[in-house]
């Protein structure tokens, strides 16, 4: 193949762009860093013999995984020193930003609570993870992306799921039962209504919140049905006055978001158990919000 086969390089590039981005972003937690990782991968593509290229899709999917192994690396170390909880940054899914979530297994595989699972992984045992279960990469296939004999790949991702198996198992509720619980799980926080808010959440909820030592936020998890209601009690009547809710799907899951003066401030996400709501994540870091807030901003232009 010659590099005529390309007459559009561009255009061939983003016909690939969200398949990248939703590697780079299960791979690396982090929409910011994911978009960095998809650009370096443009830098490669443009600056590459596209006359030995056959496959691009290929081609970049490898490029774009060695990127994010790299960069998973010194995330690694930075997350070590991270003021309290680290959670993923959220992302908004009900505009197909991570693909297709229609299945229990699809939006598993980019809720909040298998993200942060994958950073129990090694960077290579996160990379097979990622590209076997979320896109479907066999492990000749997932071999080729690492330069590995196929059977370390088989190797690694049996590990690995080993890693994973010892997690909370996912309860699918529909979404009309996610945004029905959410919904009164909000009414009864307003209202301060702590029974009604108790009886809501599982015996064993734990709530993180995540404010990378930058805003106000509990450094610690909260377990235990009645210390994480009346935590959640304290935090709306601290800030319900000035902040306006609303809600969105974000990782596949139904998320609470906050905004203050026009500006996202607060994103909730519900994991839900068969006993009601067994988890709420929280982010609080402005800097992870930056994404979804333009996520919110584009899709209101667009309506």
């Amino acid at each position: 193949m010659t590099i005529d086969a390309f007459p559009d390089p561009t255009a061939e590039f983003e016909a690939q762009r969200g398949r990248l981005f939703g590697i780079a972003y299960r791979m690396l937690g982090s929409a910011a860093e994911a978009e960095d990782a998809v650009q370096d991968a443009y830098l490669r593509w443009h600056a590459a013999d596209r006359g030995h290229i056959e496959v691009p899709g290929a081609w970049l999917a490898k490029v774009l995984t060695n990127l994010c192994l790299n960069r998973l690396t010194s995330a690694r170390a930075r997350r070590e020193e991270y003021v309290g909880p680290w959670l993923p940054e959220p992302v908004r899914t009900d505009a197909g930003a991570l693909g297709p979530l229609e299945t229990a297994e699809q939006r598993d595989a980019v809720s909040m609570a298998m993200l942060v699972m994958l950073e129990r992984l090694s960077p290579p045992e996160r990379a097979v993870v990622v590209l076997r279960d979320a896109f479907g990469y066999s492990h000749r296939e997932i071999a080729e992306v690492l330069d590995w004999p196929e059977a370390n790949s088989r190797q690694t991702y049996r590990r690995a799921r080993q890693h994973l198996v010892s997690g909370r198992p996912r309860f699918e509720a529909s979404a009309e039962v996610r945004s029905d619980l959410l919904a009164r799980f909000l009414t009864a926080a307003a209202e301060g209504a702590l029974e009604q808010l108790e009886s809501l959440l599982a015996d064993d909820v734990v709530t993180w919140t995540d404010g990378g030592g930058k805003v106000s936020a509990s450094t610690r998890p909260v377990s235990g049905r009645e210390k994480v209601a009346r935590f959640l009690l304290g935090l709306v009547e601290r800030f319900s006055s000035d902040m306006e809710f609303g809600f969105a799907e974000v990782n596949g899951e139904a998320a609470l978001l906050g905004w203050e003066g026009g500006a996202l401030t607060t994103v909730a996400v519900a994991q839900f158990g068969a006993e009601g709501i067994a988890g709420v994540r929280i982010v609080r870091n402005p800097e992870k919000l930056k994404f979804l807030e333009e996520q919110c901003r584009g899709l209101s232009r667009n309506a």
